[in-house]
């Protein structure tokens, strides 16, 4: 248990690291395509990293997400049956996992800097309500 705490712990200041280096990027027109691709590792790295939280939270309560095509999306209709997060996080988080898949399996140049700037402007309000409804856990 003291090891999946000390993961929990581990995960939530880097995700806290991103947030504070996103909070620091000032989102301005016209970035060039390696600041978009910068800003978008970022954010894929914020997803990764609620997805890591809710993973490791729902292993101590011995629920195993099965690794299969669809297991990002089984994740986070587990964690809402498990009153982890909401479904109103989820619905957030939906627009994240989305971005994530894209990032995922394109090229960072084709990135557009629109739907980038909507991702930067929401990421912060989601990762407060994500810390608000997985404080109940990590504590």
């Amino acid at each position: 248990m003291a090891n999946s705490k000390l993961r929990l712990e581990v995960e939530l200041e880097n995700l806290n690291n991103v947030i504070v280096i996103l909070k620091d990027e000032k989102m301005k027109k016209n970035h060039s395509k390696l600041e978009l691709a910068g800003i978008a590792t970022y954010i894929h790295n914020f997803y990764n990293g609620v997805e890591n939280i809710l993973k490791q939270t729902l292993k101590t309560k011995d629920i195993i997400i099965d690794d299969s095509a669809y297991w990002h999306k089984e994740l986070i209709e587990r964690s809402v049956k498990e009153k982890l997060i909401t479904k109103e996080l989820s619905e957030d988080l939906a627009d994240f996992m989305s971005f994530r898949h894209f990032f995922v399996h394109s090229y960072s140049f084709i990135l557009n800097e629109k739907k980038l700037k909507e991702l930067h402007k929401k990421i912060f309000r989601t990762y407060d309500k994500f810390l608000e409804e997985i404080k109940k856990f990590t504590d």
